[in-house]
């Protein structure tokens, strides 16, 4: 029989490369699993209302703002413009409540909202247009046909050493 050397595996005290870079991401993704379960199940009674969502679209004439605003009345709804910047507030208020009656669940929100926007450089403030129907708002928004694009590229000279 030949002689056969066993040797015992050593242990490594240190982590691999991999085990070092992976394992900040796998305490990451426990803290974040941890946050989603804890985070109510029906985001229905979890609203902000301090800020309406939106959609922006464009054509080659105008910008559109569609803007969600469901429950607040007309009067209750100011459009600002401040420089660039197009600025969205209001309020929705809550109404009376009945004075008999003990509310089991009540998931509506009621308070003011503010969004702002920063407008784009060919947007014409002084021409803009809004109206609203059935919670949402539409602001229309005529683009310039004259205002050149601010994008430009910049060249770069080397600098030669005497």
């Amino acid at each position: 029989m030949a002689k056969q050397t066993v040797r015992a595996t050593e242990r490594r005290l240190e982590p691999s490369f991999a085990e070092r870079f992976i394992e900040p991401f796998t305490r990451m993704r426990t803290g974040v699993d941890h946050l989603m379960d804890e985070l109510p199940a029906r985001w229905s009674a979890f609203q902000f209302p301090a800020s309406p969502v939106i959609e922006m679209a464009e054509t080659d004439t105008l910008y559109t703002i569609d803007a969600e605003i469901p429950g607040v009345a007309n009067g209750d709804v100011e459009i600002q413009v401040d420089h660039d910047t197009l600025i969205i507030k209001g309020e929705k208020k809550e109404k009376s409540r009945e004075e008999h009656c003990d509310y089991v669940i009540s998931e509506r929100a009621y308070g003011s909202f503010e969004r702002r926007i920063s407008l784009p450089h060919d947007a014409l403030t002084d021409e803009i247009t809004a109206e609203q129907e059935a919670g949402m708002l539409r602001i229309v928004i005529p683009r310039s046909k004259d205002a050149r694009s601010e994008k430009r590229k910049i060249e770069i000279h080397s600098k030669n050493a005497s």
